[in-house]
């Protein structure tokens, strides 16, 4: 495949102008696990230049990369403990430069991952913090308190960590320490490794102020903000109240009414926004962004708070991500996002995949993925059933062809264009997402979704993954590879017909063509008892979950003007009015 120039990621003219980011096709670059051009078995900054060809023939108009700060990898960069450099293993500022006028040069724009609700142990803030005593300006940046009990030694209070075991971590269990209260403890809702930021002290205010502007000024253009669930607390840290024995370990920090979507956190964002207009009535032809990241799926209300005018100007909809393979589940994930849309002006940011949640492939492989009464936040992920790879593709390829045509922004998650499932047979000795081992292995995290992307069938270079050293050698890669990875690569599908590949190129086409020339909204209608249709001005959209073909009625009001134009199973694209199972088809005037 020929890479592409600049003027072929152009956006197609059309009547609908507004902020790039209201309907932007973005790519997620898990920068970790992209590609590695010096063998070191770790993905990075140069490793993406030399795949940008690959990103933009997807027709994206913008990547988001994970956090690529220095950090220790205790989460693989939401622990940061620098928010102004690049991490070592992945390069340099100078080598990320060289990535945004490289990307500029293609059309693209690069996201930056904001991580404020917490940072690293290895910060220097909280450096100076273990160094300083209770209750000194140090630890005011963070939630430093006292112990319970005899010498302080039960937790300030009975908060989970969202990735299992307690929320908090003493320093010291010197019982003479403190006065006699013992070392203090410290809050983490997340890792021990990741001591959370009090957003109500000057210097955090500062600090972020600081990294917005750091960022812009380099030509960034905007941030996925991370965990806003989670940024703010009650001021007195109360104790959570009981939850049954049916909440999963996982689960428990998400039903904290003390910790979690806390109008403190709103206060940040209104902070935050105020940061970025101010910068962009001082920089004409920007238009920068934040979209935030929160699991408020069937909860609006949330999206409305997260996106009024001074706040975020959007908010990921996993809806569809999350819902199982079934009619009213499907309409139902739609209508939330769309509804909103419609009242506020504010589209949604879809996505079917992200390196939290195991891939749709595999998830909608399984074979109670089209129970309606599976449905759960992590769709599918604590199931057991059988998988079945096969149909999964399939089911995601209608899934994605779905969303490619929905009004909103769209973000992509590196490999899902390739098919790929998710890895389930790492190593427990391999595993390095901090859930695994907080949780003794009871959950096995989120290292399958991470596992390093292949390029080609050449396992000798970790399938395209890595670059060889000069001596030809090339590292371990940081996760293991399956050993039939290589069929699925970038090479290997490439030359295959219709592959999952070719599909979402050509979804990006199409969708410029005869989705985003569309106003940003949509209805969906009833053309039938066993399809779901969507119209989107001239389009309409008809997705049929089932595992038979269904006849549709061409004569239908909704279909009587129109022709198929793309179909997630395009050789059985036809104008005879069946729609295959587990697919979906395209119609314009």
């Amino acid at each position: 495949m020929s890479e592409p120039s600049a003027s072929s990621n152009d956006r197609l003219a059309h009547p609908y102008a507004r902020p790039w980011w209201k309907d932007a096709l973005v790519y997620q670059v898990y920068v970790r696990s992209f590609a590695d051009s010096n063998g070191d078995g770790v993905g990075d900054l140069a490793g993406i230049r030399s795949r940008l060809g690959h990103i933009a023939s997807l027709g994206v108009e913008a990547i988001w990369l994970n956090p690529c700060y220095p950090s220790p990898q205790h989460d693989h960069g939401y622990d940061v403990a620098n928010y102004f450099d690049i991490h070592d293993e992945y390069g340099t500022l100078d080598d990320f430069d060289a990535l945004l006028a490289d990307a500029r040069n293609l059309g693209i724009k690069i996201l930056m991952d904001l991580v404020p609700s917490h940072c690293s142990i290895e910060h220097r803030w909280f450096i100076a913090a273990l160094a300083s005593d209770p209750n000194s300006p140090e630890r005011a940046r963070f939630y430093f308190r006292d112990g319970k009990g005899d010498a302080g030694n039960e937790p300030p209070n009975n908060w989970q960590s969202a990735f299992g075991g307690p929320a908090w971590t003493r320093l010291d269990a010197d019982p003479t320490a403190n006065n006699g209260k013992g070392g203090q403890w410290y809050l983490h809702t997340f890792a021990r490794e990741q001591p959370d930021l009090d957003h109500t002290h000057t210097d955090v205010h500062q600090l972020f102020d600081e990294i917005f502007k750091f960022w812009f000024d380099r030509g960034v253009e905007g941030f996925r903000v991370d965990a806003v669930a989670g940024t703010g607390k009650h001021p007195d840290l109360p104790d959570q109240p009981p939850v049954g024995p049916e909440v999963g370990v996982l689960d428990i920090t998400w039903m904290n009414e003390y910790t979690v979507f806390r109008p403190e956190g709103h206060d940040v964002w209104r902070r935050f926004r105020a940061t970025i207009d101010n910068y962009e009535s001082g920089h004409p032809g920007r238009e920068l962004m934040m979209v935030a990241e929160a699991y408020a799926v069937r909860r609006p209300e949330l999206v409305k708070a997260f996106t009024e005018p001074d706040q975020f100007h959007q908010m990921f909809s996993f809806d569809l991500m999350l819902t199982p393979w079934e009619k009213h589940s499907i309409e139902q994930a739609m209508l939330d996002p769309i509804a909103i849309l419609a009242k506020t002006g504010v589209p949604p940011a879809w996505t079917l995949n992200n390196h939290d949640i195991q891939r749709i492939v595999t998830r909608l492989g399984r074979s109670d993925a089209h129970l309606p009464e599976i449905w759960t936040n992590n769709n599918l992920a604590l199931s057991r059933a059988d998988v079945d790879l096969a149909l999964g593709e399939r089911r995601a390829r209608a899934m994605a062809a779905l969303i490619f045509a929905l009004p909103g922004s769209l973000y992509l998650y590196q490999g899902e264009e390739l098919g790929l499932p998710e890895v389930f047979d790492i190593p427990a000795d391999r595993r390095e997402d901090p859930v695994f081992e907080r949780t003794g292995g009871a959950e096995i995290g989120r290292d399958g979704c991470r596992v390093p992307m292949p390029w080609t069938n050449d396992a000798s270079s970790s399938y395209g993954f890595s670059t060889p050293r000069a001596d030809g050698t090339v590292g371990e890669p940081w996760l293991p590879q399956p050993t039939a990875w290589g069929e699925r690569s970038v090479s290997e599908i490439d030359d295959i017909e219709n592959s999952t590949l070719h599909m979402y190129q050509s979804l990006g086409e199409v969708r410029d063509e005869f989705a985003v020339s569309q106003p940003l909204e949509a209805q969906t209608i009833d053309i039938g008892p066993e399809v779901i249709a969507v119209r989107r001005g001239d389009l309409v959209v008809v997705v049929n979950p089932t595992d038979e073909p269904v006849q549709l009625d061409l004569d239908h009001r909704e279909l009587a003007i129109t022709q198929p134009v793309f179909a997630s199973e395009p050789a059985e694209m036809h104008t005879t009015g069946v729609i295959p199972a587990n697919s979906t088809i395209w119609f314009s005037s």
